[in-house]
């Protein structure tokens, strides 16, 4: 459209609509990159310009590799090696309990583990069809995987007004009434969330593990932005790790498999697609058959595979890539929590505009109020309105935006998403261009 010569009132288009840490300026790990680069092209470990540390890690990759190169399969689980790391990774972050290799998995990023996942749970036909419970709002993956099974989505709503928090009531109304057309028998919980950026306290994590226990509930936790947590006073509490607190009771009946990934975090290493899930409690046959479903696509990315060891595995103390490494990880992850608080702040200013804190992930879900007249031109365009609205944002500003119909939301209430990776700069930039558009689109509308 720009190309053509149409002139537009901007000379950028910002794409603040999907969470690419690299493409909106952030820098990728050096560490990550130097060990990716190594088992790329193995004659570098010769090379006096590569640390030492990084050089161990990657030698003992391509050991684990057939024919030592990354360009061989590795078995459908992922290399052993690389699934034990992360085992440890598990422990250490979850305080010592214990995790096995063997229930390790590791995936091409989070999204194919959580499609995998629901596939081997998916069964049954008219009222016995399995139903899959999901927040909203909630991340698209989730609602296309489950049309895609021919699953049946079960929706439970995120509190807005009390920033975003899981209710088990509302969990305990939506089982009871989905009951009467399926088989609930998944509960997705997505923590930090997407899009609505909370991090759930430890009573919460509880309420909500008793809950699936008590209605033999399988749990899907989507933990892939457990780094990104920068409110004070919140903090991330891994399912796994509440669920072995809880006691065996608990921890030897529930099933849950848990996800994480390279894409998130302070890494943003979203192209590689690397990730994993761990999956606890999966009955011994059906664990043949999700081996089975995983051995289908024969192995993930195995160049993913290696940047989610330096995820799991990364420089420790003493190491000589140590201190560059946790200064570009504290400079990532310091920078975005200042860029939760100036968006959260700002967009607060703005009259129709309210915005919960963003405590964690790296998106703002602000909620938007959108005068009847504009509801009704959007009606006349054949648009939710929200999606009127993220249109003429981007027609009169090159901002773009996701509407809250795509997560959706409760009925009446309008939102957008909005990613807080741009730099500083222009993310002030472009909070200012949003407060000048919905002050003008009030106006317009009144």
């Amino acid at each position: 459209m720009m190309h053509s010569g149409i002139k537009k009132p901007f000379t950028e288009v910002i794409k603040a609509n999907i969470g690419d840490a690299h493409a909106m300026g952030q820098r990728p790990i050096t560490f990550l990159r130097q060990v990716v680069a190594l088992c790329t092209y193995p004659n570098l470990l010769d090379s006096p310009s590569f640390p030492e540390d990084a050089k161990e890690r990657a030698r003992r990759i391509l050991q684990g590799c057939g024919g030592n190169s990354l360009g061989s399969y590795t078995a459908s689980q992922g290399i052993n090696c690389i699934r034990e790391d992360v085992a440890s990774y598990i422990e250490r972050r979850d305080g010592g309990v214990p995790a096995d290799p063997d229930n390790i998995y590791l995936t091409t990023g989070a999204s194919d583990g959580i499609s995998a996942i629901l596939k081997i749970l998916v069964s049954g036909g008219g009222k016995s069809r399995t139903g899959v419970m999901i927040p909203i709002p909630q991340y698209p993956l989730y609602s296309a995987a489950i049309s895609e099974l021919d699953a049946i989505q079960v929706n439970y709503y995120l509190d807005e007004e009390n920033c975003w928090a899981l209710n088990v009531n509302e969990l305990r109304r939506a089982l009871n009434e989905a009951k009467a057309y399926c088989n609930p028998k998944v509960l997705c919980i997505i923590n930090p969330g997407n899009p609505t950026g909370q991090v759930q306290n430890r009573k919460c994590i509880e309420d909500v593990i008793h809950f699936a226990w008590e209605e033999k509930l399988f749990l899907l936790a989507d933990e892939v932005y457990q780094d990104n947590v920068y409110s004070e006073g919140c903090q991330f509490h891994s399912f796994k790790k509440i669920l072995y607190e809880m006691g065996p009771e608990y921890y030897n009946n529930v099933e849950l498999a848990s996800f994480h990934s390279t894409s998130k975090g302070y890494m943003g290493e979203c192209g590689y697609r690397g990730g994993y899930m761990e999956v606890i409690n999966l009955h011994p046959e059906i664990k043949g058959q999700l081996v089975k479903l995983l051995s289908v696509r024969l192995c993930p990315p195995v160049s993913g595979q290696a940047a989610m060891d330096i995820v799991v595995n990364p420089p420790v103390p003493g190491e000589e890539s140590y201190a560059q490494f946790i200064k570009e990880k504290e400079s990532v992850l310091n920078n975005l929590a200042k860029k939760a608080k100036l968006t959260e702040d700002m967009f607060n200013k703005i009259p129709g505009i309210h915005c919960n804190p963003l405590q964690g992930a790296m998106y703002a879900f602000p909620r938007i109020f959108i005068p009847s007249k504009a509801i009704e031109e959007a009606k006349a365009h054949k648009m939710a309105p929200d999606m009127f609205y993220c249109m003429k944002l981007l027609e009169e500003t090159g901002i773009c935006v996701v509407p809250g119909s795509g997560f959706g939301q409760r009925e009446g209430t309008y939102h957008f998403r909005m990613t807080i990776l741009p730099p500083v700069e222009k993310l002030k930039i472009l909070l200012e261009k949003v407060k000048d558009f919905h002050i003008k689109f009030l106006e317009k509308y009144a």
